[in-house]
């Protein structure tokens, strides 16, 4: 089998103890249990917060209402805040009561340009500007959950800071969905790397970032992955230009419309014959097809636009080149031309390794429910660019009801998806105890 799987506990243990010197238990149990009572004490804050956020979302780069919400809650905790980092990121910095290394929480902020149904008391009825287009907005993905556990994760360290060997970087992250203000291809960088690309890791620098997201999941179970866990994605657009003429006459014309229909089949070889599928996945979807302009003419363009995703850089930049020589010569063969653009978006996602087996003896504690080796998944995220500066964790918390089975809850993206508040308590222990576990494993 390709995927890994995760080592038994005891196994975990070990091999935590062995990579990093000193006795096997990531924290003082008093450290753990200090928290978890910490996290129970901050749980309907963390709820209300969560609801107060949902009610208001915000679409990437334009979260100026949630960040002001951020940079109080940071500043009445005592931090240094600073805010307006990759245009609406806030970060705060706590220093603890004894000298160590430096460990990065990130929280990613922006919500979704979806329409939430009735149902929820709190349920948004906001809109905003997606690419100058008025449209309704929803937290569709859980970043008001993340947001809000890590508002609560703040509390509790700030709280038992006198006994941190340390510093704990907070990073409350726009545009992990993209900006809703340039398109992708304009050549400006938003999100986590607009945020690398200001200064975020140059006066402070982190030995290690982690990060939770919440899906549908047993509610309270947390899962992860070693290695690859998130693909890479890239943004496809291919254009085909033939020749226009009349629908009844169609010799006359090079037709873009059945040139497009072959380039699509001819894409599926790329993925099925081309890409080593035993070592590693490719997924390539065209997800557009915008030409003609009436049933009677042969039109002269085609543009079509997709998303490749991968988990290997050297499958990534093999899959664009086959992408690329496919479309054109098969347009070429019938008259046709194509043009290709493949534009990076995301790396792949990948989980330290000694890192992970450091933290999964913690996530082990830290919630009742059973903790599991997580599926890889054809998401990507903007995380990658932190844990490609610095060791990166991170994993993801199941929020279906327990009355309901989560192979049929609504996935992420749905305006259907449905957060169990009961889990988010578990998202922010997590949080907070792996924070503290690595500092002062890290300080032995």
């Amino acid at each position: 089998m390709t995927c890994h799987q995760l080592l038994p506990f005891s196994a975990s243990l070990f091999l935590a103890a062995s990579l990093f010197a000193g006795p096997a238990q990531a924290a003082p149990e008093e450290v753990l249990a200090d928290i978890r009572n910490r996290t129970d004490a901050v749980e309907q804050q963390l709820i209300a917060w969560r609801r107060d956020i949902h009610q208001h979302p915000e679409l990437g780069e334009q979260e100026t209402r949630t960040a002001a919400l951020v940079a109080e809650h940071l500043r009445e905790l005592g931090m240094e805040v600073r805010t307006e980092i990759g245009r609406t990121g806030v970060v705060g910095i706590l220093k603890g009561g004894q000298p160590g290394p430096t460990v990065a929480l990130r929280a990613d902020m922006d919500a979704l340009p979806v329409e939430e149904p009735e149902g929820l008391p709190f349920a948004s009825q906001a809109t905003g500007t997606y690419f100058g287009e008025e449209t309704p907005v929803m937290h569709a993905c859980g970043h008001d959950a993340h947001t809000a556990m890590l508002m609560a994760a703040a509390d509790v360290l700030t709280g038992m800071k006198e006994d941190i060997p340390g510093t704990v970087m907070f990073i409350f992250q726009p545009a992990e969905e993209g900006s809703s203000l340039v398109q992708p291809d304009e050549g400006r960088s938003w999100g986590a790397k607009l945020m690398l690309e200001e200064g975020l890791f140059e006066d402070q620098k982190p030995e290690a970032i982690f990060a939770v997201h919440v899906m549908p999941g047993r509610s309270g179970a947390l899962s992860w992955r070693t290695g690859p866990s998130l693909a890479s994605s890239d943004m496809l657009g291919i254009n085909v230009t033939g020749k226009q003429g009349h629908g009844g006459m169609p010799w006359d014309t090079v037709d873009p419309i059945v040139t497009s229909a072959q380039i699509i089949t001819g894409l599926q070889p790329v993925v099925s014959r081309k890409a080593n599928l035993t070592q590693s996945p490719v997924v390539v979807t065209i997800g557009s097809i915008h030409g003609g302009s009436g049933p009677n003419i042969v039109p002269e363009r085609v543009e079509m636009t997709g998303t490749i995703r991968t988990y290997d850089e050297e499958v990534r930049a093999q899959v664009g080149r086959d992408i690329k020589t496919s479309a054109e010569k098969i347009a070429e063969s019938a008259g046709a031309t194509a043009e290709v653009s493949v534009t990076p978006m995301y790396p792949t996602t990948v989980n330290d390794a000694e890192l992970t087996e450091l933290m999964a003896p913690v996530l082990e504690q830290v919630t009742e429910s059973a903790t599991a080796q997580a599926q890889l998944q054809g998401a990507s995220e903007d995380f990658a660019f932190y844990a490609q500066e610095v060791p990166g964790f991170y994993f993801f918390l199941g929020v279906t009801p327990p009355d309901q089975d989560p192979a049929e809850a609504a996935p992420n993206h749905n305006p259907e998806f449905f957060v169990d508040e009961d889990a988010l308590v578990v998202g922010a222990r997590a949080m907070a105890s792996m924070a503290v576990s690595y500092l002062h494993k890290a300080g032995e």
